[in-house]
């Protein structure tokens, strides 16, 4: 059976959960973009606990604006503040250093659209687990499919309340196991083994 999802910003473990254990994967691109979703945020486990990571948009007066149409913000720069906390979060973990050079070009580059610049984030992640991701995208907005698996929700973080088994994490010791944050969390923590964690893992 297909699933449907929506691309988000280096999204969650959930996220990765329900694609890596997909028959095929079609990802949204004609939905209506929702503030305060994961579709321009992520979360990390930093020093001082959970740290929200967001990416600031260009607003637009359509308050019913597509998310595939949403442009970034380049009046401050956003990607250096978010590249400077994945190294403060991760700098200690196991695997940080090993994805680093790849991860970098990421923040480097100037993207106009959210879109763009969150499929570059999922290709990142695929990469690193040496998954040959393949998926289809929509062409048209149905608020119900038939025959497909809606992780669309997903993206919604208030929605999502998925758990799933503990690994190691850097600060642990300090404020405990954080559940769910972006897989960027996993991949560092767990490296190669990341892969084998998201295929135990079930809803």
């Amino acid at each position: 059976m297909n699933s449907l999802f929506l691309p988000t910003y280096f999204p969650s473990i959930s996220h990765f959960v329900a694609m890596v254990n997909a028959e095929t994967i079609t990802f949204e691109m004609d939905d209506n973009f929702q503030k305060q979703t994961n579709r321009n945020r992520m979360y990390i486990y930093s020093p001082n606990g959970l740290q929200l990571l967001n990416i600031p948009i260009k607003h637009s007066k359509n308050a019913h604006q597509k998310t595939k149409d949403i442009q970034l913000e380049t009046a401050f720069d956003w990607q250096k503040q978010h590249f400077k906390s994945l190294e403060a979060a991760y700098r200690s973990s196991p695997f940080f250093e090993y994805f680093e050079d790849d991860l970098a070009p990421i923040f480097q580059k100037k993207h106009t659209f959210l879109m763009d610049l969150n499929f570059e984030t999922i290709a990142f992640i695929a990469k690193c687990m040496r998954w040959a991701l393949e998926f289809s995208t929509t062409t048209e907005y149905f608020s119900e499919v038939p025959n497909t698996k809606d992780f669309r929700f997903l993206a919604d973080g208030k929605k999502d309340i998925s758990t799933f088994e503990n690994y190691p994490q850097v600060f642990q010791e300090k404020e405990g196991f954080l559940n769910n944050l972006s897989v960027l969390d996993l991949l560092f923590n767990e490296g190669k083994f990341a892969m084998d964690y998201l295929k135990k893992q079930t809803f």
